[in-house]
């Protein structure tokens, strides 16, 4: 029998965690799962999106310049996260009150409703409507 596996966290490169948490909790409205101080530069601090049951974001803050060149440039450009919602107007509408930057205008696909938007630091995201 083959073992139960899932990924659980994706770490995601941030400048400042405040500055983070407060981005993906009032735009994205995602839910704060964990904030624990490790030390006095580091925090776990884990957010996802209210209800879901999927993998979750822990927030790291780069801390040499190398990680630091990365933040907002995780996947070299290309789409890096997927973010489906079961509204996709809605949503649409909350990130555009709170002045996310998409890269073109929601198109209709063959699996649903979807648009590029950037977050706070320039990494590209899906939002996807399913059909």
């Amino acid at each position: 029998m083959t073992s139960k596996t899932t990924i659980a966290n994706i770490a995601f490169l941030v400048r400042d965690y405040d500055e983070a948490l407060d981005y993906f909790t009032k735009v994205l409205r995602f839910e704060l799962l964990e904030d624990r101080q490790i030390n006095s530069d580091k925090r776990w601090l884990v957010v996802a999106p209210a209800g879901s049951t999927g993998a979750k974001l822990l927030l790291a803050k780069a801390s040499t310049p190398e990680q630091m060149a990365h933040v907002g440039d995780q996947t070299g450009g290309r789409v890096f996260l997927f973010l489906e919602t079961d509204d996709f107007w809605e949503t649409h509408a909350h990130l555009q009150s709170h002045g996310v930057t998409f890269t073109e205008q929601p198109r209709e696909e063959a699996y649903g409703t979807v648009v590029v938007f950037l977050d706070l630091y320039g990494n590209k995201w899906d939002l996807i409507g399913r059909r």
